[in-house]
């Protein structure tokens, strides 16, 4: 200020102006955030003047609708998406059950085939392999320890009323066929020695039993790997027919 000049006023021939100075900074709190919040508002709009700005420039606004597009479709996509989840039938859900069926399971597809030409031994007595017509023929391998399969197997021919079931085998099990046929047999089954291995060479029973349900055309159904739950009683129930006519038959090696 200059002592010279009218009183209020300086050399610059401003108007005066009244300042206050607090004593305790902390009195312009206040101002300051006062201050803050309007940056912060101008902030926004000036975003907000850059976002519709593309649809605010005549040729513009057609290149920034383009990618308005694009979201919708995103949006409506993954909308969709998620309603079809939430609206999915119960039916058509996925469910596991806990508990195992109590129905024994059915024997697995098993081929049709001839049986071989050649002899076996039925008691004592020699017969064609191919006049066993209408029988269950049980192919035992040595060491099998199938006793269990064997009973279920005849319990089964019984229920079907088949008229004749064979227990074969050779080799070793040869001397053990009538201790089966007595125990698993019920004494009714019947023990074919196959001494020429004409059944073995044919249908390979390996380690593991080897059933044959034979039809009244000589020809055979082969089931092998068994379950302890296999259930036969209702194809057992057809060999008083003719094989031929459920599949195509294919002859084995003789």
């Amino acid at each position: 200020m200059s002592f010279a000049s009218e009183p209020g006023r300086d050399d610059g021939n401003l108007p005066p102006v009244n300042i206050v100075v607090p004593d305790d900074a902390r009195e312009l709190d206040r101002d300051v955030l006062a201050y803050h919040r309007e940056q912060r508002a101008r902030r926004r709009r000036q975003r907000a003047l850059r976002f519709f700005r593309p649809f605010r420039v005549r040729d513009g606004g057609q290149a920034a609708i383009i990618p308005l597009i694009a979201a919708c479709l995103a949006i409506s996509l993954v909308g969709g998406a998620l309603l079809s989840v939430l609206t999915m039938s119960p039916a058509l859900a996925p469910t596991v059950s806990g508990r195992r069926s109590a129905t024994p399971s059915a024997a697995p597809p098993a081929t049709l085939k001839t049986l071989p030409a050649g002899d076996i031994q039925l008691d004592g007595r020699t017969a064609p392999v191919r006049s066993l017509v209408s029988s269950v023929i049980a192919l035992i391998p040595a060491g099998c320890g199938c006793d269990a399969q064997l009973s279920r197997l005849f319990r089964q021919a019984v229920a079907a009323h088949v008229r004749r079931v064979y227990f074969a085998g050779t080799g070793r099990v040869a001397a053990e066929l009538t201790g089966y046929a007595r125990k698993d047999g019920n004494g009714e089954a019947v023990a074919a020695v196959d001494k020429g291995n004409v059944l073995g060479a044919a249908y390979h029973p390996g380690t593991q039993l080897t059933v044959l349900l034979v039809y009244k055309d000589a020809t055979a159904r082969v089931y092998r790997s068994l379950s302890g739950s296999f259930q036969l009683t209702p194809a057992m129930g057809e060999l008083t027919q003719a094989g031929a006519a459920s599949g195509p038959a294919d002859s084995p090696a003789s």
